[in-house]
């Protein structure tokens, strides 16, 4: 079949025009985006309405997720898992830099809701998945779990991701809503971007194409 335009839904909430923000450290956290992503720029210029919002998820997503005590890696493919799970486009489009940095690749990102069939990932990858899973889906748990989850895991590493996780389900759960996009603030720069979306352009091909990942929708697990 023909790939077919992706077609623009209207945007629920506008974000703040950078140009009207005055607290400096907001602007460079908002330019860092940017620059950087993960989050990039227009999901944080839509909490920036609130700037306890905007602060709140900032600082908790920096010590959490970029940082702390468990792998970034492991936190960013259950970032991604989320966003396979709930279908939020802006999310799942995203990818971090850092994770890239210390060795994920894209193909790591290809069998995330297959992920325990795949051979793509390594029994702790598969067990970070497995407590994403449990908490998107709300699924009982038994003794096997917490054990499996306890082999692979400090408390200290299952706090934080299990933190992470509700973290970025409730956002991404939140900002599918709204209709926002990427390269529509502070344009121009491709930070984070998934392959292939780099630009407006690009990013509209991509969703164009039948085999785009949010087409596929995931059935529950369990």
């Amino acid at each position: 079949m023909p790939d077919t335009p992706h077609v623009p839904r209207p945007q629920r909430i506008s974000y703040v025009p950078f140009e009207q923000i005055e607290d400096p450290r907001m602007r460079a956290e908002l330019e860092r985006c940017a620059r950087d992503g993960t989050p990039r720029p227009e999901s944080s210029a839509v909490r920036a309405h609130v700037p306890d919002c905007f602060w709140f998820f900032a600082d908790s997503w920096d010590r959490i997720f970029r940082n702390g005590v468990c792998d970034h890696a492991l936190k960013e493919l259950c970032r991604v898992y989320v966003s396979r799970s709930v279908i939020c486009e802006f999310c799942g489009n995203q990818r971090s830099i850092k994770a890239a940095q210390q060795g994920l690749t894209e193909a790591k990102y290809d069998d995330l809701i297959d992920f325990e069939t795949s051979s793509r990932y390594d029994a702790r990858q598969k067990a970070a998945l497995a407590y994403a899973e449990a908490i998107v889906w709300r699924l009982d748990t038994d003794d096997a779990f917490w054990t499996r989850m306890h082999a692979h895991f400090s408390e200290p590493e299952l706090v934080e991701l299990g933190c992470a996780i509700g973290l970025t389900l409730g956002q991404q759960s939140w900002l599918r809503l709204l209709n926002i996009d990427h390269h529509q603030y502070l344009s121009g720069t491709a930070g984070s971007m998934a392959p292939g979306m780099e630009d407006a352009g690009a990013l509209a091909q991509a969703k164009a194409r039948q085999d785009y990942w949010a087409n596929r929708r995931p059935a529950a697990a369990g």
